[in-house]
């Protein structure tokens, strides 16, 4: 997984098929399948990058992800709360 702080760019699929190509080669046991790559990205342009995709044949995906900033505050109601998560991990790591 790529995450990307802006818009997609085609080379970004070049360098994630040329990763998933030396995991597969090096890492991946045989009665393993195939990695997935995934891209994230701040924004992309969706009939672009089907597009550009295309012509890969390693299983890669682009999607598009939000800040928090970004969020509806429907959104942000949805989601716990940042002292809350902060607690819970240092609970979870002090186990």
């Amino acid at each position: 997984m790529e995450l990307k702080t802006g818009k997609f760019k085609p080379s970004y699929l070049g360098q994630l098929n040329a990763y998933l190509t030396i995991l597969d080669d090096k890492v991946k046991k045989d009665h393993e399948n195939s990695s997935v790559g995934l891209i994230l990205c701040k924004d992309m342009n969706k009939a672009f990058v089907d597009y550009v995709i295309r012509d890969y044949e390693k299983p890669l995906g682009v999607a598009t992800y939000k800040t928090y900033k970004d969020m509806s505050d429907e959104m942000k109601k949805a989601l716990p709360d940042v002292d809350d998560l902060r607690k819970l991990l240092v609970s979870e790591a002090q186990e």
